[in-house]
């Protein structure tokens, strides 16, 4: 057993069990195993290595032996998902609406879905609150078919019946629905167009990062197309179009090629990559970071087959105001050269 440590208050009990007197002598990581639906024996042992399972109220090894009576918990510092879907009354910006279906624009800043660190306001809980009843996806999210990073901003099509959600995640997973972002990254893009390909995979140095494994023993497939909208000298302005839908594809893509997104903190972007050392560009640069404090990418156009009618659809968000003001200032510094 492992060391004594004493309750946490901000600790959240997510499976707790009572051990029948007759049980024999068992793994607690398989004991967990047989009694939670869809829990794998690794997760299981990287739960009780990051010291949230518990028995008789102390943390234990995933090899400590369950005995008859003893009470098994599952503790984690974020509250049960289900105790998270509940509706909040936040503003929707509603592209379009019919019985199946709604496209949303979402704001930079909101995150998709609850999860560890945002418990609240997010574009799930507003959902939850606007819509009765939505059709749980295959994580079981209602609603939900894609999703976009917190600070981007931009276009998602939600499901508002199961065969919407049916036909929608089908589409999603055979790669013919279309989506295009714009992004404005650092440096000035040798080719007017080109394609991104290399696996993607969480980064073995920070989990929070995703990185690319161009061999592909690592990490799922991944494909970005991208061409040249603008060019402002240090930095550039891309359309991306995904083939595929990793987590943080297009931030991890453009940052192998050397063209990190601009002002994306997480990967390196919120500091001068491509410049001169003057001070006035640098005050220039600090004024963008300002205006746009979030990585410059948004889900313009999303593309796809109505799942009732048959029909092509197409949406278009405008860039926001953030993104806009910032590029502006781009457009003008690229005129009016302030080195």
């Amino acid at each position: 057993m492992m060391e004594t440590q004493d309750q946490d208050d901000s600790l959240y009990e997510h499976y707790a069990f009572i051990a029948d007197s007759g049980q024999q002598p068992l793994r607690v990581d398989k004991f967990l195993m047989n009694r939670i639906e869809n829990a794998t024996r690794n997760k299981i042992q990287q739960a009780a290595k990051a010291g949230s399972v518990h028995v008789n109220d102390l943390a234990v090894k995933s090899n400590y032996k369950v005995k008859g009576g003893d009470k098994v918990q599952v503790l984690f510092a974020h509250p049960p998902y289900e105790n998270l879907l509940v509706g909040e009354d936040i503003p929707l910006d509603i592209v379009y609406e019919d019985d199946a279906l709604v496209v949303v624009n979402k704001a930079a800043g909101m995150v998709v879905h609850p999860g560890h660190g945002n418990y609240s306001g997010t574009l799930l809980n507003a959902l939850l609150h606007h819509f009765e009843s939505l059709p749980l996806n295959a994580n079981e999210r209602p609603g939900l078919v894609h999703r976009i990073d917190k600070d981007t901003s931009g276009l998602l099509v939600i499901a508002k019946t199961e065969q919407a959600m049916t036909h929608l995640a089908k589409q999603f997973f055979d790669k013919t629905s279309a989506r295009s972002y714009l992004a404005l990254v650092w440096g000035d893009v040798l080719d007017d167009k080109g394609t991104i390909e290399g696996h993607i995979g969480r980064d073995p140095k920070n989990r929070l990062l995703m990185t690319v494994f161009p061999d592909g023993e690592q990490g799922k497939e991944a494909i970005t197309h991208y061409e040249v909208v603008e060019r402002f000298g240090y930095t550039t302005l891309l359309r991306c179009k995904l083939e595929t839908g990793r987590t943080h594809q297009i931030r991890a893509h453009l940052k192998s090629i050397g063209h990190t997104l601009f002002s994306d903190a997480r990967y390196g972007g919120d500091h001068i990559l491509k410049g001169t050392t003057f001070t006035k560009y640098k005050q220039f640069v600090d004024n963008c970071f300002k205006l746009l404090p979030r990585q410059a990418l948004h889900a313009q156009t999303l593309g796809f087959v109505h799942p009732i009618s048959g029909k092509s659809m197409s949406f278009e968000a405008p860039l926001p105001n953030d993104m806009l003001t910032a590029l502006d200032k781009w457009r003008h510094y690229a005129k009016h050269r302030l080195d």
